[in-house]
C-alpha cells in the first residue's frame, strides 16, 4: 500500500502504533532509570525491547508510514 492510498484501517493502526511507541519508550525508561532490574533479566529485557521495536515497525508499515530503516537515506 503506498502512501498516498488512504486505507480506512490506518486511523486504527496509527492507534495501535502510538501503543507501541509509547511501550517502547516506558522499556527505555525503565533501562535509563535501572528500575528494569526489579522486573526483568538483562536477556529478558532485551527480549521486550526488540518486541516493541518490530511491534512499532508493523505498524508503521499497516499504517503507510515509513519507518527509519525502510528508508536508509534518513
Amino acid at each position: 500500500m503506498s502512501a498516498s492510498h488512504s486505507s480506512p484501517f490506518d486511523a486504527v493502526a496509527r492507534d495501535w502504533l502510538t501503543l507501541a511507541e509509547r511501550r517502547k519508550a516506558h522499556l527505555i525508561e525503565l533501562f535509563e532509570t535501572g528500575r528494569w532490574t526489579h522486573y526483568f533479566t538483562e536477556a529478558e529485557l532485551l527480549v521486550e525491547l526488540r518486541a516493541a521495536k518490530v511491534a512499532c515497525d508493523r505498524f508503521a508499515k499497516v499504517a503507510g508510514l515509513e519507518t527509519p530503516e525502510a528508508n536508509p537515506s534518513a
